[in-house]
């Protein structure tokens, strides 16, 4: 539980971090973190409201598609409007999301991947949604 908190505050205090590091595992390792940080920055920096979110939101619909998740709170814009009402809780959102997959953001794409293709053990299948453990 210690951790969430943590990445709950490291998202408030620098999104591009969170965000850089969901992108590279929602992008299978084809965006870097560093790419996706420095863009997301970049976007919010100088378009905060309009780049930052739509940027965020193609990730998050990525997210959903990849793990068949319905779209909450409303339709086709949902992730749209989830990410500008509060980007803050999106990323966590989906940082929690890919973990409860073992699929820790932190580690990078290549832990990611070896913890999937782990031949020893087989991961559980979560329940479909974003929900909270």
């Amino acid at each position: 539980m210690g951790g969430l908190w943590l990445w709950g505050w490291v998202t408030c205090v620098c999104p591009c971090l969170t965000f850089a590091r969901n992108a590279e595992i929602v992008d299978e390792g084809r965006t870097s973190a560093f790419t996706a940080g420095r863009n997301y920055l970049v976007l919010l920096t100088f378009l905060p409201v309009l780049g930052a979110t739509l940027y965020g939101c193609t990730y998050r619909t990525k997210l959903r598609r990849h793990f068949e998740l319905p779209e909450q709170p409303c339709g086709p814009c949902g992730d749209c409007y989830v990410h500008h009402l509060c980007c803050f809780c999106a990323l966590c959102q989906e940082h929690r999301e890919l973990k409860n997959r073992h699929m820790d953001p932190a580690g990078g794409w290549r832990k990611a991947y070896e913890t999937i293709m782990n031949p020893n053990g087989a991961t559980p299948i979560p329940e479909p949604g974003m929900a909270r453990n």
